[in-house]
């Protein structure tokens, strides 16, 4: 069944019943915009929740950062987070894949439609037009007929009458003769626009508005599967984010499940654990054996109070009754003994990393700057003069606090495992010396730091299985290596990368028949494995 049989008369019924469905698009892209718009002030308000429950704490030091239960609502917090994300992303692709798209369909819908009702709608006027043609020539035939007639009449009254001349007849009789040839031209002319107009009409009826009218039920066709497509895309854009969601809301039942209470009471306990001894029992003093007597500090003097009474910790703070904020001193010594311990600890493995990085670099310095005494072409040696200056300038100092610290932490009761923070130091000019417990340098030290450098490097390759390559390099020119713990190479070569440039300049390579050795990292172009 189509529009141009069934509904052939009806051309009002369906121009109005396609404006209402072009009307229904425009509708629904409105609703769907202002559900983006809701969506987007939900993700917008779980952002800045997240974030008005997130600060940033300025120490990772802060107390609770250790808490289970701390850590867990973090996590809440960030799945919230990326939470609002996907409700941003599920109106993102409502604007992009309904609202837009629909849009500018309905836009190429009005324009066909508006090209189909301006057909129709001049097929209408030339029927209209034939009509009036047609009309005009019957109203003229009618006309014509009736003045015939007329002068049929008068020419037949004049010929009977007895009074009138023969030139009397003979005029009326052309009279009637002519107005007779008139109206049957009428007839004829009235005719054939009869003929045209049913030929056009029955075109009109049979042919033109049913092409025009299935063309815009395809179109209304096409605009409701359209709308379908809409419609359906208004569920899939929030199903395709379901399952990240999901994974959100796993992460937050995650969260909870990590929550652990004796783990956190842990935390507190080693957190706080102040190291103190429980007072002992307050002594009786019996004074009523003491009048007798005379008077003596420990007899008739006042009352020892609380901070009197404990003992031999009598010279410490009385840490369980303290309110004031203590006076933050650099050897800890405000905080309770077994903090102070832990954190100079803590101090002591802070300035063990950074001395092993200055006597990294140290090191780096030294094998560079004997590089370039060997080889003037690859640059000048008193360049480095006031970077290895420099170094040697902070491994003093750090290692001034170094012993500061490890004194400090003897002084809080750790006994034993200081040597472990300078169990490997570097000398004044980069090599490695070894330290015995009490501090003093061994016999064991290199005079050389050169040689101590590339005993070192030597070191590295012995007693040791062959390391898997990370990449490959292809020298871009020629480099000697006649420095010790170095490799020559050829332009064009192709050497295995066995470890990576640490910032000194330096990249460690193989060849096939297995030597290695170092070579300068801009001498090659370097391509690591994925």
């Amino acid at each position: 069944m189509d529009w141009g049989t069934e509904l052939w008369d009806q051309y009002d019924i369906i121009e109005k019943h396609t404006q209402s469905g072009l009307e229904l698009v425009e509708k629904y892209v409105k609703f769907v915009k202002e559900r983006t718009e809701i969506e987007q002030s939900y993700a917008k308000q779980l952002r800045n929740l997240s974030k008005k429950y997130n600060q940033k704490r300025s120490s990772k030091d802060e107390p609770d950062c250790r808490l289970s239960s701390y850590q867990s609502f973090l996590d809440i917090l960030n799945e919230m987070n990326d939470y609002a994300g996907q409700r941003e992303l599920i109106a993102e692709n409502m604007i992009m894949n309904i609202c837009i798209d629909l849009t500018k369909y309905l836009q190429e819908l009005k324009q066909e439609r508006k090209t189909y009702l301006l057909e129709a709608k001049k097929a209408q006027q030339s029927l209209e037009s034939t009509y009036k043609q047609l009309d005009n020539s019957k109203k003229r035939f009618e006309r014509e007929w009736r003045e015939a007639e007329r002068a049929a009449q008068y020419a037949e009254k004049t010929d009977q009458d007895i009074n009138a001349t023969k030139a009397d007849v003979e005029k009326a009789k052309q009279q009637a003769h002519m107005r007779a040839c008139v109206a049957e031209e009428c007839k004829n002319d009235y005719a054939a626009h009869l003929q045209k107009y049913n030929k056009e009409q029955n075109q009109f009826y049979f042919n033109d508005m049913p092409i025009i009218f299935n063309k815009l039920q395809d179109l209304d066709e096409r605009r409701i599967q359209k709308l379908g497509q809409g419609y359906i895309l208004f569920s899939e854009t929030e199903k395709h984010v379901m399952p990240i969601i999901g994974k959100c809301l796993e992460g937050i039942t995650k969260a909870g499940t990590n929550v652990n209470e004796k783990n956190d009471t842990m935390v507190i306990i080693e957190q706080n654990k102040s190291g103190f001894e429980r007072p002992g029992d307050l002594e009786f003093e019996d004074y009523s054996q003491g009048i007798n007597r005379a008077s003596s500090d420990s007899s008739l003097s006042t009352p020892k109070g609380p901070l009197d009474l404990l003992g031999k910790n009598k010279s410490k703070n009385f840490w369980l009754f303290k309110r004031s904020k203590p006076t933050v001193t650099e050897d800890f010594s405000h905080l309770p003994p077994e903090q102070r311990r832990k954190r100079l600890q803590q101090k002591l493995e802070e300035i063990s990393k950074e001395l092993q990085k200055e006597a990294d670099q140290s090191e780096a310095l030294g094998k560079m700057k004997d590089v370039y005494e060997k080889n003037p072409q690859m640059g000048d040696p008193a360049i480095l003069t006031t970077q290895i200056s420099q170094t040697s300038q902070n491994i003093e100092r750090l290692r001034g606090e170094l012993n500061k610290y490890e004194t400090w932490l003897s002084e809080a009761g750790v006994r034993g495992d200081t040597l472990r923070y300078r169990a490997h130091s570097v000398n004044n000019n980069g090599a490695h010396e070894v330290l015995s417990p009490d501090g003093a340098h061994s016999d064991e030290s290199t005079p050389d730091a050169s040689q101590a450098i590339y005993a070192e490097f030597d070191d590295d390759f012995e007693d040791e299985e062959p390391a898997s390559p990370i990449g490959k390099c292809t020298a871009m020119y020629n480099f000697p290596g006649a420095s010790e713990g170095t490799i020559s190479m050829e332009e064009g070569e192709v050497l295995a990368v066995v470890e990576e440039d640490k910032g000194d300049g330096w990249t460690r390579v193989r060849r096939q028949n297995g030597d290695e050795g170092y070579i300068p990292t801009s001498y090659v172009t370097i391509t690591l494995n994925k």
